[in-house]
């Protein structure tokens, strides 16, 4: 049955037909050849996605995009420059910042490309910055949005390997502001050497008129994740708190939400959603039916094998998930990889919230690597420019993040530190 399944989908895919669907393809061909009952398939989509955490991802996708309407994401930008905004190269720095920031709220990378590009790439633009770097650094930058807590990956993790998602939220800042970090240092210094940015000072905000106008902003990530930690809620209640309180600052507050505006937000919102759903429901079933088929302990003994440190397993997990993240998308890697990998990284006495943040950071590369980077995609519509121009730009960013990923990988306390301070073992 194996076999089938996985030749199904290759298949699928060499013919381009979309991840969702080559998944679920193959799942029901396996249950077919396998002779089982095909109601197994609807039992098991549905248990795939009937899980209250999952919850989070539709309120989650709907507060950023309420945020992107309702003027927060305008804001955040402006408070970024104005702390950033007045060296060289300040510009990109801003746009890794407000990135840094709205990601504490979003849990999306795509929603924050649109939200911040759609202000920075033309601001990059106007200041003289090519149209292909900026595109570039855009996607990069918010490839945050999934690694600064809350993350919809992160919470498809802790489903999927039934590992705390309020401690992979907190694990998530180290490596989130260490990225955050080295893109900085890295834009300031190319910026330096390249000798653009000289006026990326020009229209910047004295701090505190910034910081008075995106107050309200700001407060959003400190009331999401302030109840969370505080016990006040749990993830999956913050993200509909989220929504209430971008709703509410939208459109009483700043009064930039119009009633017509819902109706477009709320589209948007669904189809996207739907869209995750539908790789969690098939994706949910290719994973029950490899488990049935001892595939996740085939592979771990075979790993055990093979790789005899932990730190040899670390080394071809992350090569492994490198290439699966250039051509599967990050949702349907974790669930269907998450179950196999945790708990042979258990074994080895990797910590698995630790080997979550591996893997959320690895598969996340694969948003900004050809040839299916979803915020390649995003950036490159912002910015009106083909995939291909932006390649020669992205190249440096890429190398940096992944130098961020064996720090990660190969220090544990970048991840842990926070995690054992908070929850005290």
């Amino acid at each position: 049955m194996t076999p089938v399944m996985v030749m199904t989908m290759v298949l699928c895919f060499a013919l381009s037909v979309s991840v969702a669907v080559s998944i679920g393809l193959a799942s029901v061909v396996g249950i077919q050849v396998s002779g089982a009952n095909m109601l197994i398939s609807a039992k098991e989509i549905f248990s795939s996605i009937n899980k209250f955490p999952l919850a989070a991802i539709p309120f989650f996708i709907l507060a950023g995009n309420l945020m992107e309407t309702g003027g927060i994401s305008r804001r955040l930008v402006e408070f970024a420059k104005s702390i950033v905004g007045g060296v060289q190269g300040g510009l990109p720095m801003t746009c890794v910042l407000t990135c840094m920031i709205f990601a504490a709220v979003s849990g999306s990378s795509v929603a924050t490309t649109f939200a911040i590009g759609a202000i920075l790439i033309p601001a990059l633009i106007k200041h003289g910055y090519p149209t292909s770097y900026a595109a570039a650094l855009q996607a990069t930058s918010a490839e945050l949005g999934v690694i600064i807590p809350p993350s919809i990956p992160m919470i498809l993790y802790g489903v999927s390997a039934e590992v705390s998602i309020g401690e992979l939220f907190i694990a998530g800042f180290g490596p989130g502001i260490l990225i955050s970090l080295a893109l900085m240092l890295f834009v300031w210094i190319y910026c330096k050497w390249k000798g653009w940015g000289k006026n990326d000072g020009e229209g910047r905000m004295p701090f505190g008129r910034a910081l008075w106008q995106a107050g309200w902003a700001l407060l959003m990530p400190v009331i999401i994740l302030g109840g969370i930690y505080g016990g006040i809620f749990t993830p999956t209640e913050a993200s509909a708190v989220a929504v209430f309180y971008a709703l509410v600052v939208g459109v009483v507050i700043y009064r930039e939400i119009k009633l017509t505006d819902l109706y477009v937000i709320l589209r948007k919102s669904v189809l996207s959603s739907a869209v995750i759903m539908f790789i969690i429901a098939n994706a949910g079933l290719f994973a029950f039916l490899i488990t049935r088929a001892g595939v996740p302990d085939a592979i771990g003994h075979w790993l055990q094998e093979v790789l005899k440190s932990p730190a040899m397993f670390l080394l071809g997990v992350n090569a492994a998930l490198f290439i699966i993240g250039m051509f599967i998308e990050t949702s349907a890697a974790i669930i269907v990889l998450a179950p196999i990998l945790a708990p042979v990284a258990v074994h080895f006495g990797i910590d698995p919230v630790h080997f979550g943040l591996i893997m959320v950071v690895n598969l996340a590369l694969g948003m900004i690597t050809p040839p299916f980077g979803v915020n390649l995609f995003a950036a490159c519509t912002v910015a009106r420019i083909s995939l291909d121009r932006i390649v020669r730009h992205l190249i440096p960013f890429v190398l940096v993040i992944l130098a961020c990923l064996m720090v990660i990988t190969y220090v544990p306390w970048v991840s842990l530190a926070l995690r054992d301070l908070v929850y005290a073992r």
